[in-house]
């Protein structure tokens, strides 16, 4: 059986560096919204002796992630891990001043896509031998200036938190790991004149992340 590895936010940062690390042992179904950083990812797999499939898609596209599960479904049967990377940063912003559009984005693809994908995913996840579902925490929560980041961030937590307890004794496993600060572009969005030099490289928190599993 092929191991299968979804991965919604493979383009960059830690989600393309988790491709990377996985493969060549596991097939990547990568997703995220820009082609031409998926198709840079592809080829760095397929360098390393691995394969990928390409799904150029937005999170927050219901009809489009209910496809890609389907197209999951007809050609594999089950899918062996979720890692959801995926995230929006929202400008930093004083909570008064909050604009309704960013607040609105980062619902959509913190909050509302992942409990959407979390609906989709599960029987995806329950048809392998030991499913798993991966998400990254930050704790930026209620911190100034991160009110809808933080937010949103928060709420995804929360419903990965009661997903995960749901499943505790049925499966699918869910486990919720903290990354190490990294210099990924979020970050520089975040604290644009940090020095980056102490921070985390990507793949080297990929590969330590993965030995927590």
């Amino acid at each position: 059986m092929t191991k299968l590895a979804l991965i919604t936010g493979a383009s960059r940062g830690l989600g393309a560096a988790m491709a990377e690390a996985l493969a060549p042992d596991w097939h990547i179904v990568a997703v995220a919204r820009t082609t031409g950083a998926l198709e840079e990812l592809d080829d760095r797999i397929q360098a390393a002796g691995g394969s990928a499939t390409l799904a150029p898609m937005d999170v927050t596209d219901a009809d489009a992630m209910a496809h890609l599960c389907r197209g999951i479904h007809d050609r594999w049967g089950h899918l062996d891990l979720w890692m959801h990377t995926a995230i929006h940063a929202a400008p930093l912003a004083p909570a008064a001043h909050v604009a309704a559009k960013d607040w609105d984005k980062s619902i959509a693809v913190n909050a509302t896509a992942t409990a959407t994908l979390i609906r989709m995913v599960e029987p995806l996840l329950r048809a392998a031998p030991e499913g798993r579902a991966v998400f990254f925490d930050d704790d930026r929560a209620g911190a100034k200036f991160f009110g809808s980041y933080g937010a949103s961030k928060a709420a995804q937590m929360a419903i990965a938190r009661s997903w995960a307890a749901e499943t505790a004794t049925t499966g699918p496993r869910v486990s919720i790991l903290a990354p190490a600060p990294m210099p990924t572009a979020t970050r520089a969005r975040f604290f644009p004149g940090e020095d980056r030099a102490p921070l985390a490289s990507p793949a080297d928190e990929a590969a330590r992340l993965l030995a927590l599993l």
